[in-house]
């Protein structure tokens, strides 16, 4: 069914034609679509709303070979020990350490710490 319908308009919340979806949906409103069946000769208008909304721990991909920042107090002797045995390096002026990625790429405990560029 969708598949044979034509969208031609595409609104966002505010404009000419979604004031009383605003109202009915306030700000779960995304958009408005008209879609046309030609076969049936018939206009659909669809709403897109939301639904949930949560925060998400986005998802960083490094290659083995780029170099990362890593936090770990100075008190966290073992994972300090674990860093220098991966080849990290201590940054006294940035207070950090920097390490090969490839070299803590399984060691959950140091990705976790890994600080975001």
């Amino acid at each position: 069914m969708l598949k044979d319908m034509k969208t031609q308009t595409h609104l966002k919340p505010g404009q000419k034609g979604t004031k009383r979806l605003v109202e009915m949906y306030g700000d779960a409103l995304l958009c408005v679509r008209y879609r046309y069946d030609e076969k049936r000769g018939i206009r659909l208008k669809t709403v897109e709303l939301v639904v949930e909304e949560k925060t998400v721990k986005r998802a960083e991909h490094y290659r083995d070979d780029d170099t990362v920042a890593v936090i770990v107090a100075y008190t966290e002797t073992s994972l300090r020990d674990r860093l220098k045995t991966a080849g990290g390096r201590w940054c006294p002026e940035e207070k950090l350490w920097r390490v090969r990625y490839g070299a803590i790429k399984g060691d959950a405990d140091l990705t976790s710490r890994i600080l975001p560029d």
